[in-house]
């Protein structure tokens, strides 16, 4: 808005009077288009689509995998990312740390390390 505030005190009746026309006539144009607008975005909300859906679009973010586990109830899990769980602060001031809840990841064996041996098995067969 660049409009200089003005003193209304100091306009007279007819001054006041045509502004009041003006700010009438601009209102006028201005609700209903408004309006329309907030009817369309209520009659997509009332179908079903998301706010997500309508108009902007989220940044795709890689699925994190979570860090730490609840060992009371093994369903809830945080990725230590954003705010802690209250599970988590619950477990922290009752004097846990961080590393207790840890997921410790399972020993696994790569597919190439399979597949090395395979490979020795039919040579040691041939010794």
């Amino acid at each position: 808005m660049n409009m200089k505030l003005t003193n209304f005190e100091l306009m007279s009746i007819d001054e006041l009077w045509a502004l009041h026309l003006e700010i009438d006539a601009v209102l006028t144009r201005k609700i209903p288009a408004k309006t329309n607008q907030l009817d369309q975005r209520l009659r997509l909300l009332e179908s079903g689509a998301s706010e997500a859906k309508i108009g902007r679009k989220r940044r795709p973010y890689p699925r994190v995998l979570p860090k730490y586990r609840n060992p009371d109830k093994p369903s809830e899990t945080w990725a230590g990312r954003g705010k802690q769980p209250r599970w988590v602060t619950a477990q922290l001031r009752s004097g846990k740390t961080l590393e207790d809840f840890q997921i410790r990841p399972k020993r696994l064996i790569g597919k190439s390390r399979m597949r090395s041996h395979r490979k020795l098995k039919p040579a040691l067969m041939a010794a």
